[in-house]
């Protein structure tokens, strides 16, 4: 066995630092958790409780395999706008009767569960995981419909939610909505364009067009009861597949729908049993320094995330800023790629390139573990094929088939980025640590091209430079940077699908490994572009 060693000092004063700051993160992202759990606040929890409902939250737990984990994704969108933190939506992957599923959950509480812009964004993102990975998708549906004061940023592309369902259904994913309260407008769709739909009685409303508006367009008087109730759909218009009498019925009855479902993953359980790591994963907390301009040895983090500390290191000589090998991770085999000393140089570069398609033919995973400034700069490098060798690279992870996880530790700029399977790459999942950082560039770069480019401009012009001016400017331009790079603004915007606490890293993308082995996957033969030798 290969096992990994530590030399990590838990007792040093280095490590104390970067745990201290690593905590001191955490601290600040829960605060802000704490916001999308609090949903619409004190007020409209006591109301919507008042009528006897469930919170979002509530009604995922009830439906889930007791004491199974609920990987929750995107629980900070919406962080910095206008809208409640969360986007009055719950998204995450749990377990249903021994079956891994896709659970959406509008939170009632929060402008009555209306959908804003980072709520259709945040729910396509989770058809995407489930179309991927072929996840059952169960939608605890209590919706007013769009926020009508967004509905400009929300009517149009909002239509690809209802395609979205009609896609899963066609491919054989199954879909089921459960409805509590409102579902209306265009949210009609979700139960008419689902393959189960339960609704909840006295309390669901599905219809087109409410008393008012029907009132308006045909001068008929109904009630909510007659025009969309649980029981006339279920004994009349035909919608309601399964008519439950509370809430606790309902999700009961879900329960029993996934248990018929007949789901089988594409791939068995894994070959070997899951070892844990010898290193403890408490000691995460510590390993990334909380500047992040300090290097740190990813392998201290691989030995604390795979089975048994074990890694088999690929090319361990060659292009050492980037560590590649092989592991299992709770039985699961996985590729790795790990950033070392941050910046990537042409050696790395193509040692990717080969490693990305080994993991290909041997239909392998790939965990990519960021922490890069971005592909070297420079005359020498210039001229030695730095940009061939990173779009290599970047070639690499664009065609590999396999799945992709990653997660931002550190650094995270540039094409760096891009060539480490960042978010427009399509990573099946990508997940940040407190400490990340993701930009075009670090702050003070970027301020400085800034810099240089008003100082060159002005020299062209025969003027005069203000150099108090400019010490305002990069003052101003390193701040918004620095705001923009951190994991809180980057998951705001559903950049990653959330910030973890790295001492769950490994929990997390156990679950992860085990989803994608529920849809069939097989590596790029061939089918790379034109790699530039």
């Amino acid at each position: 066995m290969t096992v990994l060693s530590s030399l990590l000092d838990p007792s040093g004063p280095e490590y104390a630092a970067a745990r201290d700051a690593m905590l001191a993160r955490l601290a600040e992202i829960g605060a802000e958790h704490a916001k999308a759990l609090a949903g619409g606040g004190e007020k409209y929890v006591a109301r919507h409780r008042a009528r006897g409902k469930l919170l979002a939250r509530e009604r995922v737990e009830l439906l889930l395999d007791p004491d199974t984990p609920f990987l929750e994704l995107s629980p900070l969108a919406g962080w910095g706008g206008d809208h409640t933190v969360g986007a009055s939506l719950v998204t995450g992957i749990g377990v249903v009767e021994g079956v891994e599923c896709l659970v959406s959950a509008n939170d009632p509480t929060v402008r009555g569960g209306a959908s804003n812009p980072w709520t259709l964004k945040k729910a396509l993102r989770a058809h995407e995981i489930a179309r991927a990975n072929r996840l059952p998708v169960i939608s605890l549906v209590e919706s007013g419909g769009a926020d009508l004061p967004s509905q400009k940023e929300i009517f149009i592309p909002g239509g690809a939610l209802f395609r979205d369902l009609t896609r899963l259904s066609a491919a054989g994913v199954p879909t089921i909505a459960v409805v509590f309260g409102n579902s209306t407008a265009g949210g009609a769709y979700i139960p008419g364009m689902s393959d189960h739909v339960i609704m909840v009685k006295e309390r669901a409303k599905v219809f087109l067009g409410g008393p008012p508006l029907v009132k308006m367009a045909t001068g008929e008087d109904a009630d909510d009861e007659s025009l969309g109730g649980a029981e006339m759909h279920a004994r009349v218009s035909g919608l309601a597949d399964h008519f439950a009498v509370d809430e606790a019925d309902a999700l009961r009855q879900a329960r029993r729908v996934v248990a018929r479902l007949n789901d089988r993953k594409a791939y068995g359980p894994s070959a070997s049993a899951a070892e844990p790591p010898l290193h403890d994963e408490d000691e995460l907390l510590g390993i990334v320094p909380g500047d992040l301009k300090v290097p740190f040895d990813p392998r201290e983090v691989i030995a604390r995330i795979v089975d048994s500390s074990d890694f088999d290191e690929f090319k361990p000589l060659y292009g050492p800023s980037l560590v590649t090998g092989w592991a299992r991770l709770h039985g699961y085999p996985v590729g790795i790629l790990a950033n070392a000393q941050g910046v990537l140089f042409s050696a790395e570069s193509q040692k990717a390139a080969q490693f990305i398609q080994l993991a290909n033919q041997r239909d392998i995973p790939l965990l990519f573990l960021h922490n890069t400034t971005g592909y070297m700069v420079g005359r020498e490098y210039e001229q030695g094929g730095i940009i061939k060798h990173g779009s290599m690279m970047i070639n690499a992870v664009s065609n590999s088939r396999v799945p992709h996880l990653s997660v931002l530790m550190g650094a995270s700029y540039g094409a760096g980025h891009y060539g480490m399977c960042g978010r427009a790459y399509d990573p099946r999942f990508l997940f940040s640590w407190p400490s990340a950082k993701s930009a075009v560039m670090g702050p003070q770069q970027l301020a400085g091209v800034l810099s240089l480019v008003a100082r060159a401009s002005a020299a062209a012009k025969g003027q005069p430079y203000d150099e108090d001016a400019d010490a305002g400017l990069r003052a101003m331009v390193e701040r918004q940077i620095e705001a923009e790079s951190l994991p809180l603004f980057l998951s705001g915007r559903l950049y990653d699908d959330g910030v973890i606490d790295p001492r769950d890293t490994r929990t997390v993308l156990g679950m992860c490994l085990s989803v994608v082995h529920g849809a069939p996957f097989e590596g790029a033969r061939g089918g790379f572009g034109v790699f530039r030798m």
